[in-house]
C-alpha cells in the first residue's frame, strides 16, 4: 500500500496532491518549484537561484520520506526557456557530483506560478 510523505521543511502541496509517496522501495517526488517553505513565497532571483531552491525542497522531502540525494535514480526538469539549461545544469551539478541520476529535461510552455523551473523526482528509500 501506498503511503504519502510531508515534511515542513519542504513547501506544502499546492493542490490535490501529495509531497511524494512511498511505494516499496521506491519514493516518487511530486514537482518541486522555488517556493520558500517558511513563506510559501516564491524566492527572487535567477535560474540558479531557483534551481538552488527546488533543489534543497526536494532534498528535504527526500530526508522526510528516508532517503537522500545520493538515492536519486531519475529527475525530470522542466524549464520554462532551455537557453537556461547551461546555467541550470552548473547547479544542478554541485548537488549531484557523482553518479548523477538519469534525468530528462524539457521546455515547458508553462510551469506553475510562472516560475523558470520544476523538477520532480524518483529515488530509492535507504534503508
Amino acid at each position: 500500500m501506498p503511503r504519502t510523505v510531508s515534511t515542513d521543511r519542504a513547501p506544502r502541496a499546492i493542490g490535490p496532491y501529495s509531497q511524494a509517496v512511498i511505494h516499496g522501495d521506491l519514493v516518487f517526488l511530486s514537482g518541486q518549484i522555488a517556493l520558500d517553505a517558511a513563506t510559501g513565497q516564491l524566492v527572487d532571483g535567477d535560474i540558479a537561484a531557483q534551481t538552488r531552491r527546488v533543489l534543497d525542497n526536494i532534498q528535504a522531502v527526500l530526508e522526510a520520506a528516508g532517503s537522500s540525494l545520493r538515492s536519486v535514480l531519475r529527475t525530470t526538469v522542466f524549464l520554462k526557456d532551455m537557453s537556461e539549461l547551461a546555467a541550470m545544469n552548473a547547479v544542478y551539478g554541485d548537488y549531484f557530483p557523482e553518479n548523477p541520476p538519469a534525468r530528462s529535461t524539457v521546455q515547458a510552455a508553462r510551469l506553475p506560478r510562472d516560475v523558470s523551473i520544476e523538477i520532480d523526482v524518483i529515488a530509492a528509500l535507504e534503508r
